[in-house]
């Protein structure tokens, strides 16, 4: 972890988050500046900056925030919904440790953007 990381500090419970689901190697929680009526942010404990530098040793990580991501989604009763990875500044990444949004609670329009 980073000490001065936004998410790794939210994951150490050093920043308030209202928590969706939370294991050793991932947490949910929700945006504090959501984006649709439900939007949560699912993050690694492990701190990798972006996608681009996520190993094929991370797979199996990447897929953990994916599984959460759906266990929220469940929780919530979402039965459609959008996940999305920014991966740098032109994609809109505004903190620098991966994290997948969920997003869902309205229709979306494709594509993106």
């Amino acid at each position: 972890m980073e000490k001065n990381c936004l998410f790794c500090r939210i994951f150490k419970g050093e920043i308030k988050a209202e928590v969706l689901y939370r294991d050793e190697e991932i947490m949910a929680f929700k945006d504090v500046n959501p984006k649709a009526p439900n939007h949560a942010l699912v993050i690694p404990a492990k701190h990798i900056e972006t996608i681009n530098e996520v190993s094929v040793g991370d797979s199996l990580l990447v897929g953990k925030m994916v599984a959460a991501a759906s266990a929220v989604a469940a929780s919530l009763n979402m039965k459609s919904y959008r996940l999305v990875f920014n991966c740098g500044p032109d994609a809109g990444q505004e903190v620098f440790h991966i994290h997948l949004h969920l997003l869902g609670g309205r229709k979306f329009g494709w594509p993106p953007g």
